[in-house]
């Protein structure tokens, strides 16, 4: 092989391996996600649960060693399922896996010795 073609396939490598930890870091993001699903109905278990399975199915769209197919779909759970959090939030309703109430920011800290 010549010089030219090893530059390729070291370039290649890389950048598989950018987009596989890529996908890594999406998939542990969506599933740290996973406490507030029983607050986030159908929709939010739907986008996880197809997030998931879609990453570890075997069959994409891109073949396996190009990940950008995984990233897009666990990049548009995670948006998905952040809106979902924003929206209940915003309800005033409370997701399982938050405290009860919020802490007050006009309360002073003791600090303990």
């Amino acid at each position: 092989m010549s010089r030219q073609a090893w530059v390729l396939v070291v370039i290649a490598g890389i950048l598989a391996i950018a987009t596989l930890i890529g996908a890594v870091v999406l998939a542990v993001r969506v599933v740290r996600t996973r406490r507030l699903l029983t607050g986030l109905g159908a929709g939010g278990k739907v986008a996880f649960y197809g997030a998931l399975i879609y990453t570890i199915f075997p069959v994409d769209l891109l073949p396996d060693p190009i990940y950008l197919d995984d990233m897009g779909v666990l990049a548009g759970a995670l948006i998905y399922l952040t809106r979902l959090v924003h929206q209940r939030r915003a309800a005033g309703r409370r997701l399982s896996g938050q405290p009860e109430s919020p802490p007050e920011p006009d309360r002073a800290r003791r600090r303990v010795p």
